[in-house]
């Protein structure tokens, strides 16, 4: 006669159930970095893509403007024209610069929502001990 053993079911251990939920937390945080990290980089592109369009565009306009200058004063103040023209660029151009790296030095922090939800784990581990 043969005796079949059947297996025991045991529920896990605590320490076991605890590391369980630790690992799915850490996954549910990972899968939400990643989901950040590719709306980030959607957005990204097409910012990058607008600007870039956008800079074409105003350089083209910036440069039919110059003609247009230089031709209205071709026979009087056509050196003089064109400087001030190049000091506005150059003055604009600065402004752009200095607030391009004001809005980089400000510039939110990439991964608040998923900060968040590791605090209000964290939070909620040292509560429950």
């Amino acid at each position: 006669m043969t005796t079949e053993r059947s297996p025991q079911q045991s529920s896990p251990g605590p320490l076991r159930r605890i590391l369980i939920s630790a690992f799915a937390i850490f996954e549910t945080r990972l899968e939400l970095i990643g989901i950040e990290l590719q709306e980030e980089k959607e957005r990204l592109i097409g910012v990058l893509f607008l600007g870039l369009a956008a800079m074409m565009l105003t350089m083209m306009a910036l440069i039919s403007l110059t003609v247009l200058i230089a031709i209205f004063f071709w026979n009087t103040y056509r050196w003089q024209a064109l400087g001030g023209i190049t000091l506005l660029y150059a003055l604009i151009a600065l402004g752009c610069g200095l607030r391009a790296r004001s809005n980089l030095r400000d510039a939110p922090n990439m991964f608040d929502d998923t900060l968040t939800e590791f605090r209000k784990d964290r939070d909620t581990f040292r509560s429950n001990n």
